[in-house]
């Protein structure tokens, strides 16, 4: 089992301005991300959210370990009940002035239950690449 972590890029036709508040402002982030009770991107804010497959729910904990406003976020990512610390990365790469580049970075995937196949690396990639691909481009495109 490989154990480096997973990395997706997106550039997006919008400035990083814009971008940077869909991934840091709760109430852009219900409208593509998690519905977050709270959340606030200052380094030691926890947050929590509910999330899974169409069967079942898990209950995700994160805390926010770094900010660099307009640049970085990052924060862990961890299940209530289960083993295992992962931690996210964004990173923001402004491309002139109306396109940004995201560089997600999951690591630490390795460090989950392996006998629950929720937890599989390539389910992270399909959920990442729907996440970005998909719900971040069509927010943004707004």
């Amino acid at each position: 089992m490989k154990n480096e972590p997973f990395i997706i890029e997106s550039t997006y036709p919008a400035p990083a301005g814009k971008v940077w508040n869909a991934i840091t402002d709760k109430d852009e982030m219900k409208q593509w991300y998690f519905k977050l009770a709270e959340f606030e991107p200052e380094v030691g804010f926890e947050f929590r959210f509910d999330g899974g497959p169409e069967d079942r729910d898990y209950h995700h904990v994160c805390k926010i370990t770094e900010v660099i406003p307009g640049i970085k976020l990052e924060h862990t990512w961890s299940y209530e009940g289960y083993e295992g610390m992962s931690y996210v990365a964004w990173e923001l790469f402004p491309e002139g002035t109306n396109n940004t580049r995201v560089r997600l970075t999951h690591a630490g995937l390795e460090t989950f239950p392996k006998e629950n196949a929720d937890f599989a690396r390539n389910n992270f990639e399909q959920g990442w690449a729907g996440i970005l691909g998909t719900s971040l481009r069509d927010y943004l495109a707004k």
